[in-house]
């Protein structure tokens, strides 16, 4: 399997109708209907991850019990959902599947795996339509260490976290917390989300994805680490070298959010074809 050289990394930004600084803005607006629904969900989020809440989430979700179906018929689900964490878009998480893998294909349209990877990163926020009283909040939204102390990179740390339990206790309020320097990723307990619940979907199934392709599913949303170059000292030497991969990744992710809709229709059959070679069958979920 060929793996591309992410050394370049294509800026699709600048064929975007915003600028670069106009994406991920966090700004406080109560008047902005779409900024203060986004303020709303991480207050919630930084409020209840915490290393109980996460550790009963994986428990609960790693069961692969939920339901049992392929991953064309979620990403069809997913045209149920608005990410209600994303002040970028306010369309179906779908439509945005299909512009990032679209957007990969048209630079690199021999790397299956790296526009597969770009269709499925979002699946898992499935679990907020399997489940009624699954709130977004633990589904979407940028990831972070729990059981160590919140990052200054974290976005809305000064006004989120004051009710979170974690953030008073001494075993986890300090900088490494309940792990050692260079202890990996791996080895962390990040907040629970559609990213680690995909990867380990994806483990489960037997995906032939190659690593590169589930580090990145598994960390993208990772932005403290990735864009702010917060939390290297739990970084190994696996960590280090695959951050090429995630941020290569977050220039077709991040900046490929406008207002032009790829045709689902006329692409499908291509990436039912990437979708039967990597990750075959009915999927438990």
């Amino acid at each position: 399997m060929h793996i591309l050289d992410p050394s370049t990394i294509y800026r699709p930004e600048l064929e975007t109708k915003k600028d670069k600084d106009e994406f991920r803005d966090y700004s406080i607006d109560e008047n902005d209907p779409i900024k203060e629904r986004v303020r709303l969900t991480y207050l919630q989020m930084h409020t209840n991850q915490t290393v109980e809440f996460v550790r009963k989430q994986m428990a609960d979700w790693c069961k692969f019990d939920k339901l049992q179906m392929t991953v064309m018929e979620a990403l069809e689900l997913l045209n149920n959902l608005v990410d209600e964490s994303d002040p970028d878009v306010d369309i179906p998480n779908i439509v945005h599947a299909f512009q990032t893998a679209e957007s990969i294909r048209k630079v690199y349209p021999n790397e299956e795996w790296f526009q597969l990877t770009g269709l499925v990163h979002d699946l898992g926020k499935v679990m907020a339509l399997v489940r009624e009283d699954m709130p977004q909040w633990a589904v979407v939204g940028d990831t972070f260490p729990v059981g160590c102390r919140h990052s200054d990179k974290i976005v809305y740390r000064d006004t989120s976290f004051h009710n979170n339990p974690d953030t008073h206790n001494p075993k986890y309020n300090t900088k490494c917390g309940m792990y050692e320097e260079g202890c990996g990723l791996s080895n962390v307990l990040m907040s629970w989300g559609h990213d680690e619940y995909m990867y380990q979907v994806l483990k489960n199934h037997g995906s032939i994805l190659p690593k590169e392709g589930l580090y990145v599913i598994r960390y993208y949303s990772f932005y403290p680490w990735h864009f702010g170059r917060d939390y290297d000292y739990l970084c190994d030497k696996t960590d280090l070298d695959m951050l090429r991969w995630v941020k290569a990744f977050n220039n077709f992710d991040l900046y490929t959010k406008t207002d032009d809709l790829p045709d689902i229709e006329e692409v499908r059959p291509y990436y039912q074809s990437l979708i039967d070679k990597y990750i075959p069958g009915v999927v438990r979920w």
